[in-house]
Parts: structure tokens; C-alpha cells; sequence
């Protein structure tokens, strides 16, 4: 399978926005709303599509990857490209995540050269955290919030 990126535009924008998860990853589903779909358009957020133009997944970058409790916090120091991440429900789970992640983490150190990638990840997502450090991400630093805990992950630059 290819995979292709693209700007997000509206359309995408929309499709992700009603993405619904199995539980426990629900927390990661979306509310429909104005705000929502300017977020998705605001420029730091790329589709993913396959050979066939259906949409496989989305990145993001920059503060949109981040948890705001977090920069409160100041976890996020400079330095990094922070990174968010999303597939499409229908393909979680089938062995594509792998394939996925790494081809957004090449393409970002393709971009951002000598610089580090970061990532804020659930902690309860552990089979998200399994893949990160298959890849080469490491745990960082460890925040809550109301609703979760967190953990930054970073893979240093190539």
C-alpha cells in the first residue's frame, strides 16, 4: 500500500471530525463543531490518503499537537516538532499502524532536519506507546490533567 499526503482541506476536515472509536479510545473521538473544523484547517494539519484517495489518516504539528494543560505546565520547551497523530477507526487495529506512524515520522524529519520530534500520548493508550518506542520514541516527562494522564514521547533527529 502507498500512502500520500495532502493539505487538509474541508472535506477531510469533516471525515475526522465524526470518526467514532471503540472504547477505551473514544477519548480520542471529536466534537462536530465550527471551532473543530477551523482547528482542522488551520494549516498544521495534513491527510493522509492512500492509492485510492480514500483517507487512511491525519497529522498534525506545532502547538495543534499538543495538550494544552500541558503548555501551562511548560512541558513543551523549544526545540521540538511536536507531532499528533490519528487513523482512520476503520484500519486501527489491522496491522497498518506500524506502516503508518512511521511513514508521518520520516516525512517530518525529511521536513525538520536535526531537529527532534516529539509526541504527547494517553497513558492508558498502550498499544499506541508500543509503537512509538518500536519506532524509536522515548518517554519523556509525565503531566495530568482532569480527564488524563499524559506522556511526551521523543525520537531524536536522524
Amino acid at each position: 500500500m502507498e500512502l500520500f499526503i495532502q493539505n487538509m482541506n474541508e472535506e477531510f476536515a469533516r471525515e475526522v471530525l465524526v470518526w467514532k472509536y471503540n472504547p477505551p479510545y473514544d477519548f480520542y473521538n471529536s466534537e462536530f463543531t465550527k471551532e473543530e473544523l477551523q482547528e482542522r484547517l488551520n494549516g498544521t494539519y495534513f491527510a493522509i490518503v492512500n492509492e485510492t484517495e480514500e483517507l487512511y489518516g491525519f497529522f498534525c504539528i506545532g502547538e495543534s499537537a499538543q495538550v494544552p494543560k500541558g503548555i501551562q505546565l511548560n512541558i513543551y520547551i523549544d526545540g521540538f516538532v511536536d507531532m499528533g497523530l490519528g487513523m482512520n477507526p476503520k484500519l486501527v487495529g489491522k496491522g497498518g499502524g506500524f506502516e503508518f506512524c512511521s511513514f508521518i515520522v520520516h516525512y517530518i524529519e525529511q521536513k525538520f532536519k536535526e531537529k527532534p520530534i516529539r509526541l504527547t500520548v494517553a497513558k492508558f493508550n498502550h498499544r499506541a506507546i508500543h509503537l512509538y518506542r518500536k519506532i524509536g520514541f522515548i518517554d519523556k516527562e509525565e503531566f495530568n490533567t482532569d480527564f488524563a494522564e499524559f506522556i511526551t514521547m521523543v525520537k531524536a533527529s536522524n
